[in-house]
């Protein structure tokens, strides 16, 4: 047996893992279904899930998982959907639609507010950058053109442009031919000069141009016209144009284009083709016509609308058309032809009478019409329009109710023609035909409301005919009721709105009590009732208002709320005995309601009536022991009449019965206000040691002391206030002006320092600090500080108003802008704008922004400050006279400068009117 080795041997073997036949030879493999098997399913969810488990990978949830954890629709997917399913859907939609909007309001200002706070912690790179942006419209082109371009900081080399330091030579043809393009021949070639120069055939090899023959070309035509223009004007013979009426001649003149155009003939054809296949389609015939008027072809229009007339003579629309489509003459033929065929047509008619310019003719066709049409109410008014005399307009009202007793209409306008014995007859006859009618019941109402107000009538007859109203309103309800008609309580609620605007506040207040309660549950009778007090006042509506407070006083006489916005409509849209007689009862009902008792003293003591609001504030302390309210009312009641010592004599005796803070401290200021500094001194000594922590008693005592030059016994008692009440900006705002103006501003500045450490982010504090360095000086530093005291109160109104005065005139417009954007209306920032465009003399936009202002917050006393001050530089008599008398009305307290001028000792029992001038004088 031979022993060399097998070289087939291979072929027996079993290939290596991943071989592949032929790759050393340069094949490419490739895979069979043979090689991996049949197809199998691949793994569950269940095994994909335990293996993304052992890996420690997070399982994704499906968002369907629990979409139906009832599993309703497995459960009822058999089930019939039937009206008792739909009726409970609809239930709960309606329940999920009311608790939904019961919460809007708050949710939507809960939304608002997030989304603000994230705004304010998160702000867009647009608004951080809004102002730098603005700041480049100073950039002047110089300093822009200086600014140094951007190198490349990366540090590798740019690949330089291929073409870039390059240079090309011209071709010679460029050359030449730019040098003959501004040349001028001055010789002929031979072609020129064996024609004599007059044949100059163009130069096929040279370019052409073209702009050169289009002008002259213009230019031969413009000598053409001109020359047949002049020989026309000498010879006349010519068609000559007028030039003033050519181009209104030209107005005159329908361009349609081809695409109109072809709409119109493919609209022709289409028509044409219908009224043919439907002779009595009214509508087509009308569409054809005005097809046809639309193409400017008035006569096949109207010869179109004849035939459709002929065609169908039963269609009004038809005819109406073809009036219209016909001069006035040609219409009234073809409507007396329209009432041949359709008699009982109210709009033929009607059209046919508008084409009569005689009354008498008009009148004529309109009482024909009546004739054929008897039962038409809009007839009947049209033919009582045009009788001349309320005589005769009430014998045809008379005799159209018989004809038509259904109409509400005639009924009430005969009522209205009658006497008012025979209007009593009239609407009860009325009611009787139509029992359906409220119209019917409010007008009975209303008759009887007039009847009574004549001032003929003895006082107590009509006492008792106006209290009748509520009795008619309460049948009218009733009886609409046994007549299935029921209205709602919104309807009720127009129509009592309509009697105010109409004249008829009793019949207004007589709807309100029969009618207010209706569709309401009881816990929301309070609420829905305030609600639509307020609706009605922002419409208006003062005595639908007053109706409704009226009637809830009844039902809830113990809230004082409702007491207060009574007491207030009175105030404002009322008279001064309507607002006493309220306060009085309101008194009477809530006697343990301070606001009302001082309410209703003060209004007795701007009457003058002084012993009157004596006795309703001792009759307030019989009901309220130990008030303070009470007791500072009758303090400043007397001190404002001049009884000194009565008042003092109340301030002892408050200060031992009540002894709060604010009596204390009105007891220092009186004897402040006196001139006995040591008893006021005294007095805060005495409250000290009661009530510690009571700010203004420091702020008391240490401006006694200042004002005495007692610099060191201030600054001691600045700093016991300061220690025990630190968290009052006003005791650290008095300590830093007393360093400063004992010229310790460093000390000054530490105590500001220190005062916003202890009151973080308050915007008085921040002006302070940005003011004093103002007084001294220092302009930067003042900037420094305003930059950061905004971004640490960035919805502050002051600090914004500041920041705007702070800018160069034409930057502050962009910088208000910002304000309202960030603040919305602020009234100091409106005040600010308003100043701003004080400052650019523009005064009517001024005027509107102190309006804007003052609307925003009457309380702020340094707006109507400014306001007068503007009025007084810019404004009439008038104006100054309508800010001041606003601003007395306001009784503003707060602002800047307002109270340290009204609560200055030399300024004690000044009123509003002269405060306000002194504020005026004191801004800057």
């Amino acid at each position: 047996m031979s022993k060399k080795p097998n070289k087939l041997a291979f072929l027996t073997q079993v290939a290596p893992a991943g071989y592949v036949p032929g790759l050393g030879r340069g094949a490419s493999g490739f895979t069979t279904r043979s090689d991996i098997g049949p197809a199998r399913e691949g793994p569950s969810a269940e095994v994909i899930a335990e293996a993304q488990a052992r890996r420690g990978e997070e399982v994704e949830p499906d968002p369907d998982q629990f979409q139906d954890p009832d599993n309703e629709t497995g459960l009822f997917a058999g089930m019939v959907y039937e009206a008792d399913d739909e009726e409970a859907d609809r239930i709960y939609e309606s329940v999920d639609a009311k608790m939904d909007e019961r919460r809007k309001v708050r949710r939507e200002a809960k939304e608002a507010q997030m989304l603000a706070t994230a705004r304010a912690e998160r702000p867009k790179i647009q608004a951080q950058f809004a102002d730098l942006k603005r700041g480049l419209s100073l950039v002047s082109d110089a300093e822009w053109e200086n600014l140094p371009e951007v190198g490349n900081l990366t540090g590798k080399r740019r690949k330089l442009n291929p073409r870039e330091g390059r240079a090309y030579v011209v071709p010679d043809s460029v050359v030449i031919g730019d040098r003959g393009r501004l040349g001028y021949e001055n010789a002929l070639d031979p072609h020129q000069q064996q024609s004599g120069g007059f044949e100059t055939p163009a130069d096929s090899t040279g370019p052409i141009d073209i702009v050169g023959i289009s002008q002259a070309r213009d230019k031969v035509l413009s000598l053409k016209l001109d020359q047949a223009s002049r020989d026309s004007a000498n010879s006349g013979t010519s068609t000559s144009i007028d030039p003033k009426g050519y181009l209104t001649s030209l107005n005159s003149v329908v361009h349609k284009t081809e695409a109109e155009i072809g709409d119109i003939k493919q609209a022709r054809a289409l028509l044409d083709s219908l009224v043919k296949n439907n002779r009595k389609h009214a509508p087509g015939w009308i569409a054809a016509a005005c097809v046809e008027e639309h193409a400017g072809r008035m006569v096949a229009a109207r010869k179109i609308i004849r035939a459709g007339c002929e065609e169908c003579p039963k269609n009004e629309d038809i005819w109406l058309e073809a009036a219209r489509l016909h001069t006035p003459d040609d219409a009234k033929v073809i409507l007396a032809k329209a009432v041949q065929h359709l008699d009982q047509s109210v709009k033929i008619w009607m059209a046919a009478a508008e084409l009569e310019g005689d009354p008498k003719a008009k009148r004529k066709v309109l009482r024909t019409a009546v004739e054929h049409i008897p039962k038409s109410v809009k007839l009947w008014k049209e033919v009582v329009n045009m009788e001349a005399t309320p005589e005769d307009a009430r014998l045809l009202l008379q005799q159209a109710v018989k004809v038509i007793p259904q109409s509400v209409e005639l009924w009430l306008a005969l009522a209205r023609l009658e006497t008012p014995e025979q209007a009593k007859s009239v609407l009860n006859s009325a009611r009787q035909k139509v029992p359906t009618s409220h119209e019917i019941w409010i007008a009975a109402s209303r008759l009887t409301e007039q009847e009574a107000i004549r001032p003929d009538r003895d006082p107590e007859a009509r006492k008792k005919e106006l209290a009748s109203t509520d009795g008619i309103i309460k049948a009218a309800v009733a009886a609409l009721k046994r007549h299935q008609v029921l209205l709602t309580r919104e309807q009720w609620m127009k129509e009592a709105e309509q009697c105010e605007r109409d004249g008829s506040p009793r019949t207004c207040e007589a709807i309100v009590k029969a009618t207010i309660s209706m569709e309401i549950e009881e816990e929301d009778r309070y609420d829905t009732w305030m609600a639509d007090a307020e609706s009605c006042l922002a419409r208006g509506q003062v005595g639908t208002a007053r109706a409704i407070l009226a009637y809830a006083l009844k039902v809830f006489p113990d809230k004082r709320a409702l007491w207060r916005a009574a007491a207030d409509l009175e105030r404002e849209h009322g008279t001064r005995q309507s607002l006493d007689d309220l306060l009085t009862q309101a008194v009477q009902h809530c006697p343990q309601a301070e606001a009302l008792w001082l309410m209703l003293a003060k209004e007795k003591w701007l009457a003058g009536d002084v012993p009157g609001a004596r006795v309703v504030l001792n009759q307030a302390f019989n009901a309220n022991l130990e008030s303070e309210q009470i007791w500072l009312a009758a303090v400043k009641l007397e001190v404002e009449n001049g009884e000194l010592q009565a008042a003092k004599e109340i301030l002892n005796r408050a200060t031992t019965v009540a002894g709060t803070e604010r009596i204390w401290m009105k007891a220092a200021v009186f004897e402040r206000q006196q001139g006995n500094l040591q008893a006021a001194l005294d007095a805060i000594n005495k409250a000290l040691e009661t009530y510690p922590k009571f700010a203004k008693f420091y702020m008391i005592k240490g401006q006694i002391q200042h004002s005495e030059n007692d610099i060191l016994s201030a600054r001691v008692t600045y700093a016991a206030g300061i220690k025990a009440c630190p968290k009052n900006v006003h005791l650290w705002i008095l300590a830093s002006r007393l360093e400063e103006e004992d010229d310790k501003r460093i000390m000054a500045r530490a105590l500001l320092n220190k005062a916003r450490l202890a009151n973080p982010a308050n915007e008085l504090l921040w002006a302070e600090a940005v003011h004093l360095e103002e007084r001294a000086g220092s302009a930067n530093q003042a900037k420094t500080n305003l930059a950061k005291a905004l971004q640490e109160c960035p919805t502050s109104g002051l600090l914004w108003s500041i920041s705007i005065m702070a800018e160069p005139r034409p930057s502050r417009r962009n910088k208000s802008m910002d304000a309202l954007r960030k603040l919305g209306e602020n009234p100091m920032v409106l005040t600010t704008i308003a100043r701003m465009f004080w400052s650019e003399r523009s005064v009517e936009k001024a005027r509107s922004w102190f309006t804007r202002a003052a609307n925003a917050d009457k309380d702020l006393g340094d707006t109507w400050a400014w306001w007068l001050k503007f009025e007084l530089e810019y404004g009439t008599p008038e104006h100054q006279n309508t800010v001041i008398d606003k601003c007395v009305t306001a009784e503003p307290h707060h602002g800047i400068v307002w109270p340290t001028v009204s609560k200055d000792m030399k300024n004690t029992r000044k009123t509003v009117r002269e405060i306000v001038f002194l504020v005026a004088q004191k801004l800057q």
